[in-house]
């Protein structure tokens, strides 16, 4: 990440906001996989592989579901500063604001972040988050149970095509009743002073893995979501208000010992445009016990990574800033690296 090396004014009101350098180069090579398609598998796993990201096109949501959603979520952050406080700061859900996290992360950006498990759905919205709206409340319902279901059938597909069966080896994880998973709509506001740093622009949301198992985007037409791949350059991704973007997530890469790859991402401001995106965790249950799966090693292979529990893994993540290797702790060669020495 760039950072400029001379004071500019017009980032006088965002220079706790970190820029970069601009790419205008968009991402033509991203695997689009057709769930009509028979081979819709094999183009998943190939993609898990490659890039740990995919595009995912006639999934069956309702393009004007996903707009009426969306347009709750507008008349949320266009509302009064003061109103929307006072669902702040998250704890652990809520209403945030260019805070991200408690490690001094910052964004350009404002969000709402709501937990997404089948009992918090059932929950009285006015108890889990006062004031919020019924409408908003019950559209967020049926969007996080759409997204469940959607998981759902990638991962069954991935054990398909695998063939680490049974089944739902994967998806009962999303599927259990205490599946930590997790729902966020996040708004990132235009920004016209961006047309004054000469190709540089604000970090809307800082490079960072996913430490879930998956993660389902969507998001408006405005541009701003980046991928870093394995060469390390960061490329732009086209935006597709009618397709959801698939990231593999940290806990998966764990699981596949390494096959798929945990994609590195990053989000930036727009100078004219807000963007809006939804965003589904899939998160397995705290207890869960996460490691590679034994019907997918081959004879002879080491686990990469020590077995952690959900719930240890995420407290561990949330400790560190977004840009960390949160895999690294747990990796068996850093561990030996860093044992202690024996008299």
């Amino acid at each position: 990440m760039e950072v400029l090396s001379q004071p500019v004014n017009v980032l006088d009101n965002f220079n706790h906001i970190k820029p970069c350098k601009s790419t205008s180069r968009n991402f033509t090579a991203i695997p689009v996989v057709d769930f009509l398609d028979p081979d819709a598998k094999t183009k998943i796993v190939e993609a898990c592989k490659e890039f740990g990201f995919f595009k995912v096109i006639n999934h069956g949501v309702s393009l004007e579901f996903m707009a009426k959603l969306e347009s709750e979520a507008v008349k949320f952050f266009n509302s009064p500063q003061s109103d929307k406080e006072k669902f702040g700061p998250p704890n652990p859900f809520g209403y945030g604001n260019k805070k991200i996290g408690p490690n001094g992360d910052v964004g350009w950006l404002e969000y709402l972040l709501f937990g997404a498990r089948p009992e918090i759905a059932k929950g009285n919205a006015q108890v889990i988050l006062p004031g919020i709206s019924e409408i908003l409340w019950s559209l967020v319902n049926d969007y996080v149970s759409a997204m469940r279901n959607m998981m759902c059938e990638v991962l069954e597909m991935i054990t398909e095509e695998l063939k680490i069966g049974p089944k739902d080896v994967l998806s009962r994880l999303i599927k259990d009743e205490k599946s930590d998973s997790c729902f966020r709509v996040n708004h990132y506001p235009p920004c016209p002073e961006l047309l004054s740093l000469s190709g540089r622009t604000l970090i809307g949301f800082g490079e960072h893995t996913d430490p879930h198992i998956l993660s389902v985007i969507r998001s408006n037409n405005t541009s701003g979501l980046q991928i870093c791949l394995k060469d390390g350059t960061w490329v732009s991704v086209p935006p597709d208000h009618s397709s959801f973007f698939f990231n593999v997530g940290d806990s998966l890469q764990v699981i596949t010992n390494g096959r798929f790859t945990s994609v590195k991402h990053r989000v930036l401001a727009h100078s004219l445009k807000s963007r809006v995106s939804m965003v589904y965790f899939g998160g397995p249950p705290l207890n869960e016990k996460i490691t590679a799966l034994s019907s997918l090693m081959e004879d002879g292979e080491k686990n990469l990574y020590e077995e952690f529990t959900w719930s240890e893994y995420k407290k561990s993540a949330y400790k560190t800033r977004l840009g960390e290797n949160r895999l690294g702790f747990f990796e068996k060669s850093y561990n030996r690296t860093h044992a202690p020495k024996t008299v």
